[in-house]
């Protein structure tokens, strides 16, 4: 105790930060509590869960960002592959002429503005177990808990780390999932719109920072990106899928990100 208070005392801990992250976690205890009570092995959602371990094992995917660098690509590439999409993807669905294979939103705010058009998703969908009150029961949707913790996760039953971006979420997905090599495009990895990371906004215009205007059209909510996390939880992912002999690859055409290693798009489909 007298430890903690010498630190106080010579500002080497930042109360307020303590005091925020108790309150944080003090209410996600509910949602765990809950999930460990209506999620457990005997559920449905945890069947869900677990019939997807290794369904595609050894296999590829692509994880489909929302990136403006989406329409400078040719995704017709895409229609016999295995793709996740994420968040407003759906937006496209109908210029492009097929949908996704899975779709995953764990936004909040996402999920509470768009919770009609995700119901209406004729997919294998994944969504935030904290938003679960907004969906009927389909055998073709599934809930993912998220936790405070920073880490990778290899058991989504067991919870998974958000990592400030739905494309981390998805590669610990992807990799539950057994796919051995995991291709990005669309991750572009930079924004238009500047801000403190989290914030959140209301868009009063056209989405500059997405593929398609409407995405974060005038009058929707949404929170600032926080790219510097999202770069340390995709270091995560990249040592753990390395550690299990398995790899993500970036094919995002001007993508600034560069934890992965770059390949060519079309390269991969000849």
């Amino acid at each position: 105790m007298q430890r903690f208070k010498t630190a106080l005392e010579n500002n080497e801990i930042d109360l307020g930060r303590v005091v925020g992250g108790l309150k944080r976690r003090t209410a996600h205890f509910p949602h765990w509590l809950a999930w460990k009570t209506q999620a457990g092995s005997s559920s449905d959602n945890f069947q869900k869960l677990r019939q997807c371990y290794n369904r595609h094992e050894g296999k590829r995917c692509f994880i489909v960002g929302n990136g403006p660098s989406l329409k400078n690509m040719d995704l017709s590439f895409l229609k016999n592959e295995i793709t996740f999409g994420m968040n407003r993807i759906y937006l496209m669905f109908d210029t492009l002429g097929f949908a996704m294979t899975y779709y995953v939103a764990i936004n909040e705010l996402v999920i509470e503005q768009c919770a009609v058009d995700i119901e209406q998703l004729n997919i294998f969908r994944f969504v935030n177990w904290n938003q679960r009150a907004r969906f009927m029961h389909h055998k073709d949707l599934a809930y993912l808990f998220l936790t405070f913790k920073p880490f990778f996760s290899t058991d989504i039953t067991q919870g998974i780390w958000g990592g400030a971006t739905v494309t981390y979420a998805t590669m610990q997905l992807a990799y539950y999932m057994g796919f051995n090599e995991v291709i990005l495009i669309g991750v572009d990895h930079s924004f238009t719109t500047q801000g403190t990371p989290h914030k959140v906004v209301l868009s009063e215009g056209s989405d500059p920072n997405h593929f398609d205007s409407r995405y974060f059209g005038a009058g929707f909510r949404w929170q600032l990106p926080d790219l510097n996390t999202s770069e340390i939880a995709y270091q995560l992912a990249k040592e753990s899928y390395e550690r299990a002999g398995r790899r993500i690859l970036d094919a995002t055409v001007g993508g600034k990100l560069q934890v992965f290693n770059k390949v060519n798009y079309v390269d991969l489909f000849n």
